[in-house]
This record gives structure tokens, sequence and C-alpha cells, in this order.
């Protein structure tokens, strides 16, 4: 297939794309036509072999008390689970029986980037009626997963499951393995939920804080939150009044059972597939060894929960005892609700359902000022209960704005020194500091804050996982199983800017929306070597994937053994950094992963030029 010009399908409309706002073509299910076809079954299939056809059609679906429109492929949601072999050629036709285009990503698969599936970008997409063949070889092995890159289709259930079996032995031995296929249900359709965020950001957060709450927030706290016109509970934009928490399919009323035999090495493969939601694992009263990140080996990581973002996938060994069964939870981070399975030695067995936990609140930290986290247990002394385990106020990262100075404070609007105590700190800070932007960050309405002390957070578990008396996963705690061929060190350095406006519900990179900056796509040579660093300027954690390409987290471990994940989360107010060889000529996707943040415009093209400099 001859190599295709970006610029070929730019302006393309949002039927295409989904990304040029709501003017674009909208399916007549979701203006409110009543055209569904019959139920799509929960669970997934298993198809494998050098030749898989993949059908989207228009369905219906159903779990607990709701029903709505839905997008099956090959008649299930998720759809089918692809089983591939590592060093074989696979081709994968995609017939469209939708009444608008359709695309599939193969998400963390190494393809020519005309076959990545991303409209717009790489192909036309595929039309109704129509087939689209993507032949590759198979070049990795792991778990992946692949979802629909059209318009808003992904939350309707456009989406499933990808294992490829390594060509030699696997590092990793189980007795038996299950696929988790983590995602959400939702009886409204995709583009309501947008249209519902534009107009409200939190028309979905009911955990608000209220007169008659008792989130263990001081009159003080109260008060800062209010001048700041923040919210300490604005943890996810769409929860559980909007979303049923689905486990391959099921929810959490449909007894969803994993089997095993007492002893057994049992394998998990976790796919986030949400749309929204970042899930904390646990199985209560068993272990996990995480052994794989996004595909790639690691070394065993015993832990009790881990946070999996939106796109990532993790592969745990458990080994259940004599105990009859075991509960697995995949809670939402706000703790609005979760998706529950059972491991069981017989069917039937049940364990206990804990509870929901207490809704987590945001902090300082949260808001960019790590190190000067009051928390819940603040005071009116001023600086008394610093958190200073993201490293405190000493050697605080302002990017571009300059290095800190001797007090730890440089780069601080000057109004902050009125910090004597919590109200002088919500007074005298500003949460939109312009100045501590870099000249290339466009600011305007898309921009509403500004990070003040942006410091690497690799080594936070997530929101809400800070203090849970159990171990838990961090990025800082990945190496990678076998050394990296890769010995170069970067030439050159980065800085993206995550930035939004949440009231508005706008999201962009460097306050550029999408649109806005199609033409403009991030460029690397080819084989070029290049640290990139993340700065999140808001109080969202943003999971963050460059299509094509495996990047090294910049975690502490030896260059050799950094992690290479394709989906990075970036904590709020922080930063993250990678290390990426830009060895796959054409133009990619690089976005949020957050559905509704990508739709919205925190999307961007990076092109890798050919081995001989042109442009693919």
């Amino acid at each position: 297939m001859p190599a295709l010009n970006r610029r070929r399908f730019l302006g393309t409309s949002a039927s295409g794309l989904g990304l040029l706002g709501l003017s674009g073509a909208m399916p007549a299910w979701a203006r409110g036509a009543d055209i569904l076809a019959g139920n799509a079954r929960k669970g997934l299939d298993e198809v494998s072999g050098p030749n898989i056809d993949l059908t989207v059609a228009r369905s219906a679906f159903a779990t607990g008390n709701r029903r709505g429109g839905a997008i099956a492929v090959n008649g299930t949601i998720p759809g089918p689970l692809l089983r591939l072999k590592e060093g074989t050629t696979v081709r994968l036709n995609v017939h469209n029986q939708l009444e608008e285009d359709t695309s599939i990503h193969w998400h963390g698969l190494l393809v020519p980037f005309e076959l990545d599936g991303v409209p717009g970008v790489s192909f036309p997409g595929v039309k109704p009626g129509e087939t689209f063949t993507a032949e590759f070889p198979v070049r990795q092995s792991g778990t992946y997963w692949w979802h629909s890159h059209s318009g808003l289709q992904e939350q309707a259930g456009h989406y499933g499951a990808i294992v490829v079996d390594p060509a030699g032995p696997d590092p990793v031995q189980a007795d038996r393995e299950y696929i988790v296929v983590l995602s959400e249900f939702s009886e409204m359709s995709p583009h309501t939920i947008f249209d519902k965020l534009k107009k409200g950001e939190g028309y979905f957060n009911y955990n608000m804080n209220t007169w008659t709450d008792d989130y263990p927030l001081s009159g003080e706290d109260r008060r800062m939150w209010a001048r700041m016109r923040m919210m300490p509970t604005d943890l996810s934009d769409v929860s559980a009044p909007a979303y049923t928490y689905l486990l391959n399919g099921h929810g959490p009323l449909d007894n969803l059972e994993y089997l095993f035999r007492p002893g057994e090495r049992v394998r998990l493969r976790f796919i986030n597939a949400g749309a929204m939601t970042f899930f904390n694992i646990r199985i209560p009263g068993l272990p996990m060894t995480v052994v794989q990140a996004d595909g790639q080996n690691v070394e065993p990581v015993e832990v009790d929960e881990f946070q999996i973002g939106v796109a990532e996938t993790y592969d745990v060994v458990v080994t259940p005892g004599e105990q009859q069964a075991y509960t697995l939870v995949a809670e939402s981070v706000d703790r609005s609700g979760m998706g529950i399975a059972t491991l069981a030695s017989a069917p039937g067995a049940r364990a206990a359902i804990p509870p929901l936990r207490d809704p987590p609140l945001l902090t300082m930290a949260d808001m960019g000022m790590s190190g000067m986290d009051h928390g819940a247990g603040s005071n009116d002394a001023g600086m008394t209960g610093m958190d200073h385990g993201a490293g405190g106020m000493a050697g605080m990262d302002h990017g571009s704005s300059g290095a800190a100075g001797a007090d730890g404070m440089s780069g601080m609007d000057g109004g902050s020194a009125e910090m004597a105590g919590m109200a002088g700190m919500a007074g005298g800070m500003q949460m939109r500091d312009t100045s501590l932007l870099p000249p290339d960050v466009k600011v305007g309405p898309g921009l509403d804050m500004v990070s003040m002390n942006p410091v690497d957070r690799m080594g936070d578990p997530g929101i809400g996982l800070a203090d849970v008396p159990h171990r838990t996963l961090d990025y800082r705690k990945l190496r990678s199983l076998t050394p990296h061929q890769e010995g170069r060190t970067p030439s050159r350095r980065m800085e993206i800017h995550l930035t939004g406006n949440m009231e508005r519900y706008m999201w962009s990179f460097d306050g550029k929306k999408f649109s806005a900056v199609s033409d403009e796509p991030i460029r690397f040579a080819y084989n070029e070597r290049v640290r990139v660093k993340l700065i999140n300027n808001t109080m969202m954690a943003h999971p963050i994937h460059l299509h094509g390409h495996f990047f090294e987290l910049v975690n502490g471990a030896p260059a050799d053994r950094q992690p290479l994940k394709h989906t990075v989360n970036v904590q709020p107010g922080g930063s993250a950094q990678f290390d990426l060889t830009a060895d796959e000529p054409g133009d990619w996707a690089f976005h949020c992963h957050l559905l509704y943040h990508m739709h919205a415009g925190m999307f961007q093209i990076v092109t890798v030029a050919n081995p001989d400099g042109s442009e693919a």
C-alpha cells in the first residue's frame, strides 16, 4: 500500500475523526430514533488464525436495569479476543455494517502507520457497507487491545482484547489464564454525555461537598476550595450515576466467575478499555504479582492493589489458596461504583463483596503545589503538616520557568508570600500564573490553571491510594525484565503541557486544541532519541497515549531497564518523563485516552520522518 499523506485527510468531517465538535453527522440512534437491533451478547469469543473477520454493527445492550443503544463487533460486547502469534502474519478484515464511518485502532501493536486505524491521520475510515483489510506481520507478544477511533463509538461497545503469544517460551508461567476487560456502559448515548459535560462539567459528580457532608475538611479548607472555585471531589468527569461498570461485558449483578484449583498459578490479563474510568484493582485476601505492563514483561512486583488508567494493560499472577472464593474488585477512582467478578474454586462459590470506600479528596499536590499539602489534617499554622512524600520543597521543578531558588519558592507568584496559613495560601496563590509557562503555550480561555510546582509524580500510586494500609503499585516500582538494546542518551528534550479549562470542558496540549493545530505536528527525525517531559497543568490525571511506539518511563530505573509503555498517566499538577526512540516512520496520533478529553481537543499528530529524511 502506498504511503498516505496526512494532509490529504485534514479537514475531514467529524464523522471521520470526531474531534472537531458536535457539528458532524450524528447517527440516527443518538438522535432518539428507535432503530435498535437485538441485544449484543455479554462476554467475548476468541478468534485466531491468519485471516480474521470483524463485523461492526448497531445493536442494543442491557445490564442490570440499564438498556440502550450499542455497537457490537461480531455480536458481542466486548468484541472478540484476537489471539495472535508472534512471528506470523495476520489479515484483519473490518466489515462496516453501521450507517456511519468506523475504524479500528490496534492499540499497542507495532504496525505500518497507514494500518493504524485513525481517520484523518493515517486513513480515511471505513465507509458504511465497505470492508477495510489490515494485513501486517506480528512483531511482538503480550496483552493489548483494539477499539474504534471514529467519533465516540468506543464508549458504545466498539472495543476488544488482543493477546499475542510469544514465538518462544513465555517467561510468565501459569496454569491457566483469564482476560479481564474493564469498561463502562451507559444507557445515554455518548453524544448526550458529551453535551452534558460541555454544559456543566460537574453534571455527573454526585460526590460534591455540601453543608451536610462528612468529608474530613475543616471550615478553612472548605473556604479555600470555594475561593478557588474548585471542588476537592472532582475526580471523574463521568461516574456511576451514568455508568454501570463492566468486566468482560458483565455488570456487578451478573455473577461473572473465573474458576481455579487451589495452588494453581492464574494469570489475569487486565485491560482498561473504559472510556473515562480509572479503576483500582484488588482481590481481598489474595496478593497479585505484576508481571507485565502494556504488553511488556517487567520484573515481578507483588502488590495488594493497583490503579489502572484508561488504555493501560497489566498482567498479574495470583495463586489462590484453600479459600473457596475470592472477590475481584474493580472500583472506580471516585469510588462511586465498582465492577465485580469472583475467583471461584467451584461454580457458585462466593466471597464477601467489600463496600465502596469513602471518596478520596484532591490535595494541594493535585493543584501543582506538591510539598505544601495541608489535606484533611491541615491547621492554620501555615506550613505545619506539609507532605514531603513527593520530594517536599527541595529541588522544585519549574520546567522552563527557571530553577528553584534557595528558599525553594523561586518561580512562584509573589503573592504566595502570604502563605502564613490556609487563608493566606488560597488568597495569595494565583492558580493561573501564566508567567510560569513557556512562550509556545497559548494563553486563552482554554487554559484556566497553571501548575505552580509540577514535580515528578511517578512514585504516586494514583489518586486515593497514597494512604491505604497495604502495598500498591507505582511507576517507580516497574523495571524491564530484560535489558534494552537502545543505549543512547537522548539528544534533545521536549516539553509538552497538558492544558484545559474544566468549567468550559476544553482540553488541549500547550493551550491549543486539535482543530487549531492539525497542520502543525510534533516532528521527530527518524531514529531520533528524545526525552519528553509532560507537565500537567490541570487537576485531573491524564492517560497519554502515543501510537506506533513504545517509550521508556524515566522512573529512576537503570537506563537499560526503564520500563516500556505505550500509555502513561500524568498525575494532577505533576509531571512525567519518557525517553522515545522515534523509529517508526509515519504520522501517528498522540492524545489523552479519556475519550471526551480527546474529543474536546487533547489530541495531536506526531510525524516521524522516513529514514531518508522525507516526510511519510
